[in-house]
């Protein structure tokens, strides 16, 4: 058995309510989770559909380890229009609330906009400027709230996409509570594996575990593409890392519960195998 807690994102049933798949996730050896924030999902702005998930949670005795805030084209903390940021971070820190109603130990956050391209080094400075100081505000909320901020590394093609950038932005950020949680695909489709992990392991408190042949941001399970997961097991443990692996796998419409769960189970099994 490896030594990290394997949690599963409830990501793969975001068409489905939370409150419905709870139970199928016990029973298939599930004790953590993180909590995906899909309207369909999850309302996380109405407080009776997040106290009802959070006493089911408790019921089954299911440890939600992270939520994952939600992200859009229209959130964007990093905005040069300050009504668009200031209507983002509102977003997010009412998901953080609903996080810490849900008892939760982290949220995990998209630090960049969902648009493709890096904008010109002197307006992206602005944008990392903003991002900083967004992120402050969010940050003091998570820490009132009882719970830590997660910056997650994003796909290469957007912003913050890139290790170096992820740094920077650390660099900016005022208080040293904010930690990272590293996507494998993410990293594997920005061809910064063999540095990712090194660079962000001091920050390091959470990984989502997803694979991929390079080409697009498939979310299969770990051994179904062509990362290296036996590399990426001993990485970890050279840089100490210590925290939950999240398995973050797609699914589709036709797919049912079971189906969806005894992949993740594979993948649990895979892991665990290594």
């Amino acid at each position: 058995m490896i030594e990290w807690p394997i949690a599963l994102s409830t990501g793969c049933f975001y068409r489905r309510r939370l409150i419905d798949v709870l139970e199928p996730i016990r029973d298939a050896g599930f004790r953590e989770i993180e909590v995906c924030s899909f309207p369909a999902h999850l309302d996380y702005h109405n407080r009776d559909h997040v106290c009802r998930a959070g006493e089911r949670l408790h019921a089954l005795q299911i440890h939600p380890a992270s939520f994952h805030a939600p992200f859009a084209n229209h959130i964007d903390i990093t905005a040069l229009d300050p009504q668009v940021r200031e209507a983002s971070v509102t977003e997010l820190i009412h998901a953080c609330e609903a996080a810490a109603q849900l008892t939760c130990d982290h949220v995990v956050l998209h630090p960049g906009p969902e648009r493709e391209g890096r904008p010109p080094d002197a307006e992206f400075l602005q944008h990392m400027h903003h991002a900083a100081d967004s992120l402050n505000r969010v940050a003091a909320r998570c820490r009132q709230l009882g719970i830590q901020l997660l910056l997650e590394n994003m796909l290469g093609h957007l912003m913050f996409g890139h290790v170096r950038d992820m740094m920077y932005l650390l660099g900016e950020i005022n208080t040293d509570e904010v930690g990272t949680c590293l996507d494998t695909g993410h990293a594997h489709l920005a061809r910064e594996m063999d540095r990712v992990i090194k660079k962000l392991s001091g920050h390091l408190k959470m990984v989502h575990v997803n694979d991929n042949h390079g080409d697009r941001d498939a979310h299969l399970a770990p051994g179904d593409g062509g990362i290296d997961w036996r590399w990426v097991m001993g990485e970890l443990r050279r840089n100490d890392f210590h925290g939950e692996l999240v398995l973050e796998l797609s699914s589709s419409d036709q797919e049912t519960i079971g189906t969806i769960l005894a992949r993740a189970v594979r993948a649990r099994d895979y892991l665990n195998a290594l």
